[in-house]
Protein backbone atom coordinates (compact mmCIF):
# COMPACT_ATOMS: atom_id res chain seq x y z
CA UNK A 1 0.00 0.00 0.00
CA UNK A 2 1.66 3.61 -0.84
CA UNK A 3 0.94 6.59 0.86
CA UNK A 4 -1.35 8.02 -1.36
CA UNK A 5 -3.93 4.97 -0.91
CA UNK A 6 -3.46 4.66 2.54
CA UNK A 7 -4.44 8.67 3.14
CA UNK A 8 -7.68 7.80 1.08
CA UNK A 9 -8.72 4.72 3.02
CA UNK A 10 -7.70 5.74 6.68
CA UNK A 11 -8.60 9.81 6.66
CA UNK A 12 -8.77 10.14 10.26
CA UNK A 13 -8.85 7.87 13.76
CA UNK A 14 -12.55 6.43 13.09
CA UNK A 15 -11.04 4.91 9.99
CA UNK A 16 -8.26 3.01 10.98
CA UNK A 17 -10.29 2.34 14.51
CA UNK A 18 -13.06 0.48 12.20
CA UNK A 19 -11.19 -1.32 9.89
CA UNK A 20 -9.15 -2.91 12.91
CA UNK A 21 -12.34 -3.71 14.69
CA UNK A 22 -13.62 -5.58 10.99
CA UNK A 23 -10.69 -7.26 10.81
CA UNK A 24 -10.58 -8.54 14.73
CA UNK A 25 -14.31 -9.57 13.66
CA UNK A 26 -12.74 -11.35 10.40
CA UNK A 27 -10.11 -13.25 12.21
CA UNK A 28 -12.35 -14.53 15.41
CA UNK A 29 -12.09 -13.81 18.63
CA UNK A 30 -11.69 -15.61 21.90
CA UNK A 31 -13.26 -14.59 25.78
CA UNK A 32 -10.49 -14.45 28.35
CA UNK A 33 -13.30 -15.63 30.86
CA UNK A 34 -15.25 -18.26 29.33
CA UNK A 35 -13.52 -19.27 25.99
CA UNK A 36 -16.44 -18.25 23.69
CA UNK A 37 -16.08 -17.30 20.65
CA UNK A 38 -19.54 -15.45 19.57
CA UNK A 39 -19.61 -12.14 20.56
CA UNK A 40 -21.96 -8.83 20.42
CA UNK A 41 -20.53 -5.71 19.37
CA UNK A 42 -20.97 -2.31 21.25
CA UNK A 43 -21.06 0.52 19.23
CA UNK A 44 -21.17 3.00 22.54
CA UNK A 45 -18.48 1.55 24.06
CA UNK A 46 -16.29 0.39 21.32
CA UNK A 47 -16.08 -2.91 23.22
CA UNK A 48 -16.51 -6.56 22.44
CA UNK A 49 -19.18 -8.66 24.75
CA UNK A 50 -19.38 -12.04 24.90
CA UNK A 51 -22.99 -13.68 23.94
CA UNK A 52 -22.54 -16.46 26.86
CA UNK A 53 -20.66 -15.23 29.63
CA UNK A 54 -21.36 -11.12 28.99
CA UNK A 55 -17.40 -10.75 28.98
CA UNK A 56 -16.29 -7.53 27.55
CA UNK A 57 -13.41 -6.88 25.99
CA UNK A 58 -11.95 -3.41 24.42
CA UNK A 59 -10.44 -3.34 20.82
CA UNK A 60 -7.14 -3.60 21.92
CA UNK A 61 -7.13 -6.34 24.77
CA UNK A 62 -5.20 -9.03 23.91
CA UNK A 63 -2.87 -8.02 20.91
CA UNK A 64 0.04 -6.50 20.21
CA UNK A 65 -1.90 -2.66 20.77
CA UNK A 66 -2.38 -3.70 24.26
CA UNK A 67 -1.16 -1.33 27.13
CA UNK A 68 -0.22 1.16 24.51
CA UNK A 69 -1.65 4.74 24.40
CA UNK A 70 -0.80 5.83 21.11
CA UNK A 71 -3.35 6.03 18.74
CA UNK A 72 -4.77 3.97 15.90
CA UNK A 73 -3.23 6.43 13.76
CA UNK A 74 -0.24 6.05 14.52
CA UNK A 75 0.13 2.30 14.79
CA UNK A 76 -1.19 2.21 10.97
CA UNK A 77 1.30 5.10 9.63
CA UNK A 78 3.96 2.96 11.33
CA UNK A 79 3.07 -0.14 10.26
CA UNK A 80 2.60 1.71 6.60
CA UNK A 81 6.43 2.95 6.80
CA UNK A 82 7.91 -0.26 7.73
CA UNK A 83 6.26 -2.02 5.25
CA UNK A 84 6.42 0.14 2.09
CA UNK A 85 10.25 0.47 2.10
CA UNK A 86 12.23 -2.55 0.96
CA UNK A 87 15.17 -1.86 3.15
CA UNK A 88 13.39 -0.95 6.02
CA UNK A 89 13.21 2.51 8.23
CA UNK A 90 15.40 3.87 11.55
CA UNK A 91 13.36 4.84 14.24
CA UNK A 92 14.59 8.44 14.01
CA UNK A 93 13.22 8.71 10.67
CA UNK A 94 10.19 6.98 12.06
CA UNK A 95 9.94 9.81 14.52
CA UNK A 96 10.53 12.92 12.29
CA UNK A 97 7.36 11.10 9.70
CA UNK A 98 5.30 10.54 12.60
CA UNK A 99 6.29 13.86 14.30
CA UNK A 100 6.48 12.20 17.58
CA UNK A 101 8.59 13.92 20.40
CA UNK A 102 9.72 10.79 22.22
CA UNK A 103 12.38 8.71 20.69
CA UNK A 104 12.11 5.98 23.23
CA UNK A 105 8.34 6.11 22.21
CA UNK A 106 8.25 5.34 18.79
CA UNK A 107 11.44 2.89 19.29
CA UNK A 108 9.45 0.89 21.55
CA UNK A 109 6.89 1.14 18.81
CA UNK A 110 8.70 -0.37 16.22
CA UNK A 111 9.97 -3.46 18.13
CA UNK A 112 6.52 -4.38 18.83
CA UNK A 113 5.70 -4.94 15.31
CA UNK A 114 8.89 -6.66 14.57
CA UNK A 115 8.22 -9.15 17.31
CA UNK A 116 5.01 -9.19 15.60
CA UNK A 117 6.27 -10.63 12.77
CA UNK A 118 9.01 -12.69 14.06
CA UNK A 119 5.89 -14.46 16.12
CA UNK A 120 3.88 -15.09 12.61
CA UNK A 121 6.68 -16.39 11.16
CA UNK A 122 7.47 -18.83 13.55
CA UNK A 123 4.12 -20.40 13.12
CA UNK A 124 5.59 -21.87 9.97
CA UNK A 125 8.08 -24.82 9.60
CA UNK A 126 10.71 -24.96 6.17
CA UNK A 127 10.26 -28.21 4.58
CA UNK A 128 12.00 -29.57 1.61
CA UNK A 129 15.69 -28.80 0.84
CA UNK A 130 17.03 -26.87 3.24
CA UNK A 131 20.24 -24.87 2.79
CA UNK A 132 22.18 -23.56 6.13
CA UNK A 133 24.79 -21.21 6.93
CA UNK A 134 25.88 -19.23 9.65
CA UNK A 135 26.65 -15.35 9.53
CA UNK A 136 27.93 -12.98 11.66
CA UNK A 137 26.53 -9.84 12.45
CA UNK A 138 27.71 -6.61 13.91
CA UNK A 139 26.49 -5.23 17.12
CA UNK A 140 27.00 -2.69 19.39
CA UNK A 141 29.23 -3.42 22.47
CA UNK A 142 26.98 -3.30 25.86
CA UNK A 143 27.90 -0.21 27.38
CA UNK A 144 29.60 -1.98 30.73
CA UNK A 145 32.32 -3.76 28.60
CA UNK A 146 32.79 -0.43 27.21
CA UNK A 147 33.98 1.42 29.90
CA UNK A 148 36.64 -0.87 30.17
CA UNK A 149 38.12 -0.98 26.61
CA UNK A 150 40.43 1.60 25.08
CA UNK A 151 38.95 4.89 22.87
CA UNK A 152 38.21 3.55 19.28
CA UNK A 153 38.49 0.11 20.08
CA UNK A 154 35.63 -2.90 20.04
CA UNK A 155 32.64 -0.39 19.66
CA UNK A 156 31.69 -3.31 17.47
CA UNK A 157 31.21 -6.99 17.97
CA UNK A 158 29.90 -10.13 16.31
CA UNK A 159 26.48 -12.05 16.58
CA UNK A 160 26.41 -15.43 15.31
CA UNK A 161 23.20 -16.29 13.16
CA UNK A 162 21.30 -19.23 11.52
CA UNK A 163 20.34 -18.95 8.53
CA UNK A 164 18.11 -21.11 6.94
CA UNK A 165 16.59 -20.88 2.99
CA UNK A 166 14.18 -23.38 1.44
CA UNK A 167 15.36 -23.99 -1.83
CA UNK A 168 14.15 -25.86 -5.03
CA UNK A 169 15.77 -27.75 -7.80
CA UNK A 170 14.70 -26.37 -11.35
CA UNK A 171 16.14 -27.83 -14.39
CA UNK A 172 15.52 -25.92 -17.76
CA UNK A 173 13.62 -28.51 -20.00
CA UNK A 174 15.66 -27.20 -23.10
CA UNK A 175 19.07 -26.56 -22.09
CA UNK A 176 19.41 -28.89 -18.95
CA UNK A 177 20.84 -25.98 -16.91
CA UNK A 178 20.17 -26.64 -13.33
CA UNK A 179 19.05 -23.77 -11.00
CA UNK A 180 17.62 -22.96 -7.63
CA UNK A 181 14.52 -21.01 -7.00
CA UNK A 182 14.19 -19.92 -3.41
CA UNK A 183 11.29 -20.18 -1.10
CA UNK A 184 11.57 -18.91 2.18
CA UNK A 185 13.61 -17.82 4.72
CA UNK A 186 14.54 -17.99 8.76
CA UNK A 187 17.28 -16.22 10.39
CA UNK A 188 17.95 -16.94 13.77
CA UNK A 189 20.30 -15.30 16.45
CA UNK A 190 22.49 -18.15 17.95
CA UNK A 191 23.27 -18.85 21.37
CA UNK A 192 26.53 -20.10 20.95
CA UNK A 193 28.71 -21.82 18.39
CA UNK A 194 27.93 -25.23 19.54
CA UNK A 195 26.27 -28.02 18.39
CA UNK A 196 23.01 -27.76 20.80
CA UNK A 197 22.46 -24.28 19.19
CA UNK A 198 21.92 -25.98 15.41
CA UNK A 199 20.25 -28.87 16.76
CA UNK A 200 17.32 -26.86 18.75
CA UNK A 201 17.03 -24.37 15.52
CA UNK A 202 16.85 -27.43 13.44
CA UNK A 203 14.23 -28.77 15.72
CA UNK A 204 12.20 -25.95 16.09
CA UNK A 205 12.15 -24.57 12.42
CA UNK A 206 12.36 -27.28 9.92
CA UNK A 207 10.54 -30.29 9.49
CA UNK A 208 12.06 -34.08 9.92
CA UNK A 209 11.77 -35.37 6.20
CA UNK A 210 13.72 -32.79 4.82
CA UNK A 211 16.95 -32.49 3.56
CA UNK A 212 20.02 -30.44 4.95
CA UNK A 213 22.71 -29.29 2.82
CA UNK A 214 25.40 -27.84 4.91
CA UNK A 215 29.12 -27.21 5.02
CA UNK A 216 31.54 -29.61 7.15
CA UNK A 217 31.33 -27.63 10.72
CA UNK A 218 31.96 -29.36 13.35
CA UNK A 219 28.63 -28.05 15.00
CA UNK A 220 26.54 -29.74 12.46
CA UNK A 221 27.62 -33.78 12.83
CA UNK A 222 24.14 -34.43 14.97
CA UNK A 223 21.60 -32.50 12.40
CA UNK A 224 21.23 -35.99 10.84
CA UNK A 225 19.10 -37.01 13.71
CA UNK A 226 16.55 -33.81 12.98
CA UNK A 227 16.51 -34.38 9.10
CA UNK A 228 15.88 -36.70 6.62
CA UNK A 229 19.39 -36.53 5.28
CA UNK A 230 21.78 -33.77 5.67
CA UNK A 231 24.55 -33.76 2.95
CA UNK A 232 27.75 -31.97 3.38
CA UNK A 233 30.07 -30.66 1.03
CA UNK A 234 33.68 -28.77 2.05
CA UNK A 235 33.54 -24.96 2.43
CA UNK A 236 34.93 -23.24 -0.42
CA UNK A 237 34.16 -20.25 -2.92
CA UNK A 238 31.96 -22.38 -5.41
CA UNK A 239 30.13 -23.78 -2.08
CA UNK A 240 28.74 -20.58 -1.34
CA UNK A 241 27.29 -19.51 -4.97
CA UNK A 242 25.74 -23.27 -5.75
CA UNK A 243 25.36 -25.31 -2.59
CA UNK A 244 24.46 -22.72 0.03
CA UNK A 245 23.69 -20.12 -2.63
CA UNK A 246 20.93 -18.70 -0.90
CA UNK A 247 21.85 -18.99 2.65
CA UNK A 248 24.39 -16.47 1.50
CA UNK A 249 22.72 -14.34 -0.45
CA UNK A 250 20.39 -13.41 2.37
CA UNK A 251 23.29 -13.25 5.01
CA UNK A 252 24.88 -10.68 1.85
CA UNK A 253 21.74 -8.73 1.50
CA UNK A 254 20.76 -8.66 5.59
CA UNK A 255 24.11 -7.04 6.17
CA UNK A 256 23.60 -4.20 3.43
CA UNK A 257 20.76 -3.38 4.91
CA UNK A 258 21.52 -3.17 8.55
CA UNK A 259 24.35 -1.28 8.06
CA UNK A 260 22.77 1.56 5.51
CA UNK A 261 19.80 1.93 8.34
CA UNK A 262 20.30 0.66 11.45
CA UNK A 263 23.54 1.75 13.92
CA UNK A 264 24.56 0.25 16.48
CA UNK A 265 22.10 -2.48 16.97
CA UNK A 266 22.10 -4.27 20.48
CA UNK A 267 22.52 -7.78 20.75
CA UNK A 268 19.25 -8.04 22.91
CA UNK A 269 16.88 -6.85 19.95
CA UNK A 270 18.86 -7.91 16.64
CA UNK A 271 16.57 -10.72 16.61
CA UNK A 272 13.75 -7.85 16.24
CA UNK A 273 15.42 -6.84 13.55
CA UNK A 274 15.83 -9.98 11.19
CA UNK A 275 12.13 -10.38 12.26
CA UNK A 276 11.34 -7.80 10.10
CA UNK A 277 14.04 -8.63 7.34
CA UNK A 278 13.02 -12.33 6.89
CA UNK A 279 9.28 -11.53 7.34
CA UNK A 280 9.42 -9.20 4.41
CA UNK A 281 11.55 -11.42 2.30
CA UNK A 282 9.21 -13.89 2.53
CA UNK A 283 6.62 -12.07 1.60
CA UNK A 284 8.18 -10.22 -1.54
CA UNK A 285 5.58 -11.28 -4.10
CA UNK A 286 2.74 -10.36 -2.13
CA UNK A 287 0.26 -7.41 -3.16
CA UNK A 288 -0.09 -6.01 0.27
CA UNK A 289 2.20 -6.52 2.78
CA UNK A 290 0.46 -3.94 4.82
CA UNK A 291 -2.72 -5.90 5.41
CA UNK A 292 -0.92 -8.85 6.04
CA UNK A 293 0.72 -7.11 9.35
CA UNK A 294 -2.91 -5.94 10.42
CA UNK A 295 -4.05 -9.60 10.31
CA UNK A 296 -1.72 -10.64 12.47
CA UNK A 297 -2.07 -7.76 14.68
CA UNK A 298 -5.07 -8.86 15.47
CA UNK A 299 -4.87 -12.00 16.69
CA UNK A 300 -4.83 -12.50 20.49
CA UNK A 301 -1.91 -14.32 21.13
CA UNK A 302 0.56 -12.52 19.29
CA UNK A 303 2.23 -10.43 21.98
CA UNK A 304 3.01 -11.14 25.25
CA UNK A 305 4.34 -7.60 27.34
CA UNK A 306 7.85 -7.69 28.27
Amino acid sequence: MNTLVFTQRFPDETACREHYRDMRIKQGLTCKKCGGTSHFWLACKWQFECKVCHFRTTLRSGTVMEHSHLSFTVWYLAILFMTATKKGISACEMQRQLGYKRYKTVWSLMHRIRALMGKRDDLYSLTGMIEFDEGFFEIATPEKERKNLKRGKGSQRQQDVGVLAESTPLVDINTGVETKHCRYFKMKVLDSQKSESVNTLFQDNVTSDSVAFTDQGNNYQDLHKFVDMHITEKSSKNTTKTTLKWAHIAISNAKRTFLGVYHKMSSDYLQNYLNEFAYKLNRRNFADLFERVIIAAVFPYWYKSA
